[in-house]
């Protein structure tokens, strides 16, 4: 898988973003790759927890604007399922039944930063930021706001998604939309220790308490996707993703 890294080491599955390059840009060979491997750690024995991290300075930058760009041109019923499929893995994710920690440092933005935060326990790097700047290029950040109102609330939602402006780790710890903060040197073995910690409880306690604590409605996720596959439409859209790429401020219609 060329775009994560997949290991057991007992008790723990890694799972780890592996385009530096790209500033871990998602790319829908991406959510594949993620949906396979969070699918293996949820039936691999040996994994009683999951810990996801990433390579390079970001850990996600968001969605890749390159990949979008093309999609944006095809068939509405192609970004659909595009869009149904990255709601999957935020749904896999958000729902697995053994406990999923993440590492943030770096940026992480939009599809990135719903990434890390809808896992049950979001360590960040004191040098980390995170946001949800989409509507700066004119997208929706329809599938992220379905989660992100259950993390931090509907008033901290909508201001996160409205503004798209972008926090700087602690203030993200206040909100609730990352659990703890830490230095930059100790992410790694913070992170995991938290990780191996969890990993020792009852798997049996910990998926009953998240099937208590509950999912999201397959309709939202739905509507969501819709939303999501809708935005690209927009004329604002394909703009905005025009003006980023040619680094250029974008003219709204």
């Amino acid at each position: 898988m060329p775009d994560i890294r997949y290991t057991v080491e007992p008790p723990l599955a890694l799972v780890t973003l592996n385009r530096p390059e790209r500033r871990n840009a998602i790319s829908a060979d991406m959510v594949t790759e993620l949906t396979v491997a969070f699918q293996s750690a949820a039936a691999d024995p040996r994994c009683r927890a999951v810990l996801l991290r990433s390579e390079g300075p970001a850990f996600c930058a968001g969605a890749d604007l390159t990949h979008l760009r093309l999609l944006m041109e095809q068939s509405f019923e192609s970004n659909l399922e595009d869009s149904r499929r990255l709601a999957a893995l935020f749904d896999l994710v958000w729902s697995l039944p053994k406990p999923v920690v993440s590492a943030v440092q770096g940026p992480a933005l939009g599809g990135g930063c719903g990434l890390a935060a809808i896992c049950d326990f979001t360590i960040a790097s004191e040098e980390a930021t995170l946001g949800f700047p989409e509507v700066k290029i004119g997208f929706v950040p329809a599938i992220v706001s379905v989660f992100l109102v259950r993390l931090v609330g509907y008033a901290h939602a909508r201001e996160l998604l409205v503004t798209g402006r972008v926090r700087l780790a602690e203030e993200a710890r206040q909100i609730g939309l990352v659990n703890r903060v830490v230095p930059a040197a100790e992410l790694g073995a913070h992170a995991r220790a938290v990780a191996e910690r969890i990993a020792a409880g009852s798997l049996q306690a910990v998926a009953a308490t998240k099937r208590l604590l509950g999912g999201v409605p397959p309709d939202e996720l739905e509507r969501a996707a819709v939303i999501n596959a809708e935005a690209r439409a927009t004329a604002d859209c394909r703009e905005g993703v025009r003006a980023f790429l040619e680094k250029r401020p974008p003219a709204w219609s």
